[in-house]
């Protein structure tokens, strides 16, 4: 940058560094989206077209900014969990909203014409604000997380009973929300009941949103290895690279004949000579081990799945989304 006398504005710059060694989330939410979906009709309570959209963004985001791990999203809001070990933008707060958000938005944009092909977006455009949240333990992302599942199943609940008595009870918008006003979940069901409709067969795509993450195919293993090309191996191995601690080395038993190599004068002819090859696995440091997995989360195919993530079983099953066993 040029020195001029005018470079002294830059000092009205603030710092905004987020907090080192937490994991980051950053929550989009679509801007007027009430009105939005009024203008494009959208079906009621849920529109299929318009979450699998949703979704398809959120893939595309994931696959451009690989620092993300993982990424929540129900109705028209999203979340993005960034690692903790994560430096893109040294962290600066603004550079990743902005980031994060413009990558989403387009990608809405550009995408629509694929789930909406009879429908023509319309001013204003669609557009997401986005806020960065902190969190320094897993027990408090995980909490963050089921925070937004549970939000999910309330709000699907009420939206659901509420179109059902307006689409299927008669009554008006006002005096569905009066129906509804103290009510507790049981009765909802019971109102739903009254309709023919059990919540809980409702797709669970409605009950509990879309996780989208990068599913590894050995996700439980602690231990990943990698074969090195033919060609290339050391003399006496099959060149097996382990990311956790070694085992102790392998004896290998060799045997040569005398005669095929040189002998000294002590050796028969015929004679079996019997060699052992130590086998040495080769060793790395955590931060080799860290690099190996954060290159097989980028290989990694991402996916979509509409799962519970408040209990055990997800997590569990995905102990690398957290980062648990690579610290």
């Amino acid at each position: 940058m040029a020195n001029s006398k005018y470079e002294y504005v830059k000092s009205f710059e603030r710092a905004d560094n987020l907090l080192p060694n937490t994991w980051i989330v950053i929550r989009l939410d679509g801007r007027g989206f009430h009105k939005f979906s009024a203008r494009h009709n959208f079906a009621k309570p849920n529109d299929l077209r318009a979450i699998q959209l949703m979704n398809a963004a959120a893939v595309s985001v994931l696959r451009d900014v690989t620092d993300i791990i993982l990424g929540y999203g129900v109705s028209d809001e999203y979340s993005f969990v960034l690692d903790r070990s994560c430096n893109l933008f040294e962290r600066r707060e603004s550079k990743l909203i902005s980031i994060i958000a413009s990558t989403f938005t387009s990608y809405y944009t550009y995408l629509w014409p694929k789930f909406f092909p009879d429908t023509e977006l319309q001013d204003p455009l669609p557009s997401f604000d986005a806020r960065a949240v902190c969190y320094p333990s897993r027990g408090n992302i995980r909490d963050y997380l089921a925070w937004r599942q549970v939000d999910c199943h309330v709000n699907n609940l009420f939206n659901t009973t509420f179109w059902a008595l307006v689409e299927r009870g008669g009554l008006g918008r006002r005096e569905a929300e009066q129906r509804l006003a103290g009510t507790f979940s049981k009765d909802k069901h019971e109102i739903l009941f009254g309709f023919g409709i059990n919540y809980n067969n409702e797709p669970e795509i409605w009950k509990k949103g879309s996780v989208a993450y990068r599913e590894l195919k050995d996700s439980g293993s602690e231990t990943s290895t990698s074969t090195a090309p033919a060609g290339k191996a050391e003399h006496g191995s099959n060149a097996s690279i382990e990311t956790t601690a070694p085992p102790e080395a392998k004896e290998e038993v060799q045997e040569d004949k005398a005669g095929e190599h040189e002998r000294d004068n002590d050796t028969s002819p015929g004679q079996t000579i019997v060699t052992k090859v130590i086998k040495q696995p080769k060793r790395i440091t955590a931060r080799q081990a860290k690099k190996i997995h954060k290159k097989q989360l980028k290989a990694a195919e991402i996916v979509v799945q509409h799962v519970d993530i408040i209990e055990d079983k997800f997590w569990n099953e995905h102990p690398y989304l957290l980062g648990e066993g690579v610290d």
